[in-house]
C-alpha cells in the first residue's frame, strides 16, 4: 500500500493492478477537495511503478462509486471567485492526470455514480458497472456551469443526443440505460463485479505494456481534431513496439505455445 495525502483516498498494489479507492463511505464516497488533490500523486506513483500494469478505480463499500463532489464543502471551498477557481483547478488536475496516465484505467462502478463520479468515470478508459449502478449529472438542479471539456468527454462516449438528455433531465439512469447509451462497457451482477473486474484487469495486466500504451496514445490522438494530431508520435509508439524485446517474446511464446512473459521493454 502506498501513502496518500488523505485517509479518504487509498492506494493499493496487487498482482499488477493499482487500486485507487475513494474512501468516504459515510458520504457515499463524495469527493472532497483533499481527495481531488490526492489523485494526481497516486496516479504518478502507479505510473512510475513498472509492476503496475493497469489501474482500477473503485469506491469503498458497495453503495456508491462516487456520489459526486462533497457539496458540504461548496460554501467554503467553492463560493467566491478565487475559491471557485482553486477548486476547479484541483478537479481539472485530477481528471487530466487520470486521462493522461500512460496505463490502462478501469472504473469499477457499484451504486451511485453521480456528478463528479461521472466525470471521473468518463476520464477512465473502460467502465464496468454492477446492475445496481445509478448514473446522473445533476448540474441543472444545482445551477452550476459544466465546462466544455467535461461535456465533450461525455459526448464522445454517448453522442450529442444522449449527452443532452443526461444534462437536460438531470435524472438518474440505470446501469442498463447507461450500457445502451455506451456510457459503460459491461454490466455484471452485483455480487460478481469485484471478481469480474479483478479477472478483467488481470487479463489486461498480462498483455504487452508497450502495445497497450501505444493504443492508448493513438486513441487519444485520434480523438483530437485532425489539425492537432501528432502523426510522428503515433508512428513512434508503433515503431517502439516492433523494436521491443516484448515483440520478440510474443512471437517466441506463440511458436512455443506458451503464455508470453512481457517486461514492458
Amino acid at each position: 500500500m502506498s501513502a496518500a495525502l488523505t485517509d479518504k483516498m487509498i492506494a493499493e498494489k496487487e498482482s499488477g493492478i493499482g487500486w485507487m479507492i475513494f474512501n468516504n463511505p459515510a458520504k457515499h464516497n463524495a469527493v472532497s477537495l483533499e481527495m481531488w488533490e490526492a489523485m494526481p500523486a497516486i496516479l504518478a506513483d502507479f505510473m512510475a511503478d513498472a509492476a503496475v500494469r493497469v489501474i482500477v478505480l473503485r469506491g469503498a463499500g458497495d453503495k456508491a462509486f462516487v456520489s459526486g463532489a462533497d457539496i458540504s464543502q461548496f460554501e467554503e471551498k467553492r463560493s467566491g471567485e478565487e475559491a471557485t477557481r482553486h477548486y476547479n483547478a484541483a478537479t481539472d488536475r485530477a481528471t487530466t492526470a487520470l486521462m493522461r496516465v500512460g496505463k490502462p484505467t478501469v472504473c469499477m462502478i457499484q451504486g451511485y455514480c453521480i456528478g463528479g463520479g461521472v466525470s471521473i468515470a468518463t476520464s477512465c478508459d473502460l467502465r464496468i458497472a454492477a446492475e445496481n449502478a445509478k448514473f446522473g449529472v445533476p448540474a441543472a438542479k444545482l445551477g452550476l456551469g459544466y465546462a466544455a471539456a467535461g461535456v465533450r468527454k461525455l459526448m464522445d462516449l454517448v453522442g450529442p443526443a444522449c449527452a443532452r438528455e443526461i444534462f437536460y433531465t438531470a435524472r438518474q439512469f440505470t446501469a442498463e440505460e447507461a450500457y445502451q447509451m455506451g456510457l459503460v462497457n459491461r454490466v455484471v451482477p452485483n455480487g460478481q463485479i469485484e471478481p469480474y473486474v479483478r479477472e478483467y484487469a488481470g487479463s489486461i495486466a498480462a498483455n504487452a505494456p508497450l502495445t497497450l500504451g501505444a493504443v492508448k496514445t493513438i486513441v487519444a490522438e485520434l480523438l483530437k481534431d485532425e489539425s492537432r494530431r501528432d502523426p510522428a508520435l503515433m508512428q513512434g509508439v508503433v515503431d517502439a513496439c516492433f523494436a521491443s524485446a516484448d515483440y520478440k517474446e510474443g512471437r517466441t511464446a506463440f511458436m512455443e505455445k506458451r503464455k508470453p512473459q512481457f517486461k514492458g521493454r
